[in-house]
């Protein structure tokens, strides 16, 4: 076992530590999740979830708020601004941060380093412990942010979530080596708040096994990028019980030109089964999806200790 599947496998006890009474600041007017790389795909879901509870919400690149916010929201008062960083020390979103405050909006810091740069130009600061062992790779962060933020935005995660999310895991490393082998065309598709982890389960597998890797709305997977579909193809469904019907017709008709699809939640070659609450199944399958990429990665005999072209930190001069 390598060091990136242990921590992967090890990640639940810091869930366990994670987890508690989280009290959201007074109502915002809009509340802006941003990030860059994983933790934008998480601002992605976390913003989906929030308007789903009733609490308008945006996810937006930290570059892109940063050099030009008028072109997502035209005000700054009575907005709550989350910015999501593992480091806390992402260029973009350290420096939208500052911006944000100075501007006069509420900055709330998500981050594992306590001590860092987001951490000291915030409002408010909310942290876990995360794995030591964890490198280039974001896994176990990842999941405790999104963790953190789910309680922020008013969601309790229950404790029995920690085993089921690691019971999936396991069950997914079971088949999975045999389901991808000989494969090299991914697709993960997932709608709502579920978009956004599907794509961190592509960006996971793309910079693991430097793979052709995609992320789609099912529904708009017809349109164009369905060409792309043969037998090199694995389709990763991420199913919305109110739109397993719909999702389930398009898994049929990717099997039908060659795709191999792993279902969670729903019907594919190999089938998931998904029992909590809908806000919390993104978190549940964030574990999955990160051995998935692993056996991916190992499939080509590629380290995902020091993936190709990759820091831990991104600083820009």
């Amino acid at each position: 076992m390598n060091i990136t599947e242990r921590v992967i496998f090890e990640q639940f006890p810091y869930w366990e530590k994670a987890i508690g009474s989280i009290s959201a600041p007074d109502e915002a007017e809009l509340t802006v999740f941003l990030g860059c790389g994983t933790s934008y795909n998480l601002a992605l879901s976390l913003a989906a979830q929030a308007n789903i509870f009733g609490r308008p919400a945006i996810a937006v690149p930290g570059g892109e708020w940063l050099n030009k916010p008028n072109a997502f929201w035209p005000r700054w008062e009575r907005t709550h601004v989350i910015a999501l960083s593992r480091s806390g020390e992402t260029t973009e979103t350290v420096a939208a941060s500052k911006a944000s405050r100075a501007a006069g909006a509420f900055v709330t810091a998500v981050t594992v380093e306590p001590d860092s740069a987001l951490a000291k130009n915030c409002d408010r600061l909310v942290k876990a412990t995360t794995h030591p062992g964890e490198g280039i790779v974001m896994t176990v962060s990842a999941s405790l942010m999104l963790l953190l933020c789910l309680e922020i935005i008013g969601q309790d995660v229950p404790h029995p979530l920690v085993g089921s999310a690691r019971h999936l895991a396991e069950a997914v490393d079971k088949v999975v080596p045999r389901l991808i082998a000989g494969r090299s065309h991914f697709v993960f598709l997932g709608g709502g708040a579920l978009y956004g982890v599907a794509l961190e389960g592509a960006l996971k597998l793309m910079e693991m096994s430097q793979s052709f890797t995609q992320a789609f709305h099912p529904l708009e997977y017809r349109h164009g990028p369905i060409s792309l579909v043969d037998s090199s193809t694995v389709a990763i469904m991420l199913y919305n019980a109110d739109q397993k019907s719909a999702e389930a017709k398009l898994v049929a008709e990717l099997q039908e030109k060659g795709a191999v699809v792993i279902g969670f939640g729903g019907p594919g070659d190999a089938e998931f089964d998904i029992d909590c609450a809908p806000a919390l199944v993104g978190l549940n399958l964030l574990p999955a999806l990160q051995i998935l990429g692993e056996r991916a990665a190992q499939a080509r005999q590629i380290d995902t200790v020091a993936p190709r072209h990759l820091t831990k930190v991104v600083k820009l001069a």
